[in-house]
């Protein structure tokens, strides 16, 4: 090796191959929840992939990021926005109200006065859009 005269340059080189094994380690991992994750493959298209990354895993892993890495991406999207979209709900049903209570509570009261129409307006557009 390039550095075996110089220890220091030899710790460095470790540090490089170690944090390279862990990297690998983490993207064969994130490779692999992804194939369970995919909704778009049946139960056949998954196991051969799987078969795939365990048999030959730098070839199948470097495939499969290749062939799906978009998709990869958009599953993790898709997984956070409907975690985000359950919280929420959990969120709105602790709160007890729900959009409609909150448009009878301003019915009530713009037919009191106490709003305009243009406060009632702009209260509703919040509270559905």
């Amino acid at each position: 090796m390039i550095g075996s005269s110089y220890p220091i340059l030899d710790f460095f080189w470790t540090m490089l191959f170690f944090f390279v094994f862990i990297l690998w380690i983490f993207l064969l991992i994130q490779v692999i929840i992804d194939v369970f994750r995919s909704r778009d493959m049946g139960g056949f298209a998954k196991a051969l992939w799987l078969l795939f990354i365990i048999v030959l895993p730098f070839l199948g892993v470097l495939i499969y990021l290749i062939a799906r890495g978009g998709k990869m991406h958009q599953h993790q999207v898709d997984d956070a926005k409907n975690a985000q979209d359950a919280f929420n709900a959990a969120v709105r049903q602790a709160g007890g109200t729900s959009v409609a209570d909150e448009l009878s509570k301003l019915t009530d009261l713009k037919a009191k006065g106490v709003l305009s129409d243009e406060e009632f307006n702009a209260a509703k557009a919040k509270l559905i859009g």
